[in-house]
């Protein structure tokens, strides 16, 4: 199955998908925070809140995939790196300590040494949501996001406004999103029936709108399945 799955496409196909989510979440960053950027109307800021959103959250995605070694088979050393990288730019995280707990998560899923699942409260989403948070965030990557917040504030002179608006709550709703769509839905013990081993259902939706939900993340059961499978294959896996 892994051999398989390593030569599924060709070995570039996932850098160039990596770096093509990089490079629009950087300039869609840079195009609202830029100072000189006249306001426009609240349509539009809305919009540009809702990319950046879903492209916070392709920069996780991207890094899930890395730790899976699916971004660019056969390169330990560039999957990492490109892991670091794009955890990093989401929120100051430390890509090893990542890549040690989705393992937790693979190697015991949905049960009490799995970090990404909250101890059979399953009914409640909030709590859940707050203990998967926890098991995410640091001191030290606060006070990083916060000193940074107050460089480009008082360093390049960008307002208060538009970092809250198109840095911070991209970042946080991407949380939000990464959280339902691809743990709360695909893990809780509600709902359709979960696999048995895996303890992982998949989303019905289209492929159009598994996308925009979480990048595919939504076919949970087939990425446990066929983990090495990058995210824009997943379709495929499709059971």
């Amino acid at each position: 199955m892994a051999d398989r799955e390593k030569n599924c496409c060709h070995p570039w196909l996932g850098v160039a998908f990596a770096s093509l989510v990089y490079l629009l979440w950087l300039g869609n960053l840079v195009f609202w925070l830029h100072p000189g950027r006249p306001d426009l109307a609240w349509g539009w800021a809305l919009l540009g809140v809702a990319v950046q959103t879903l492209l916070y959250t392709g920069l996780f995605i991207t890094a899930h995939d890395a730790m899976h070694h699916a971004v660019a088979p056969g390169s330990l050393t560039l999957n990492r790196w490109i892991g670091r990288i794009a955890v990093w730019s989401y929120a100051l995280m430390k890509y090893s300590d990542l890549q040690r707990r989705h393992g937790l998560h693979h190697s015991y899923p949905a049960s009490a040494k799995d970090p990404d699942f909250h101890d059979g409260l399953h009914a409640d989403p909030l709590r859940w949501y707050l203990r998967f948070m926890l098991n995410y965030l640091s001191w030290w990557q606060i006070a990083g996001m916060a000193l940074l917040f107050n460089l480009l504030q008082h360093g390049l002179g960008i307002a208060v406004e538009r970092l809250l608006l198109f840095w911070v709550l991209p970042a946080f709703l991407s949380t939000v999103q990464l959280f339902y769509f691809g743990t709360c839905l695909p893990h809780r013990e509600r709902g359709t029936a979960r696999d048995a081993v895996h303890r992982a259902r998949s989303s019905g939706y289209p492929a159009w709108l598994s996308l925009l939900t979480c990048y595919h993340f939504g076919y949970h059961l087939e990425h446990h399945l066929f983990p090495r499978t990058p995210w824009w294959r997943l379709p495929r896996r499709r059971l």
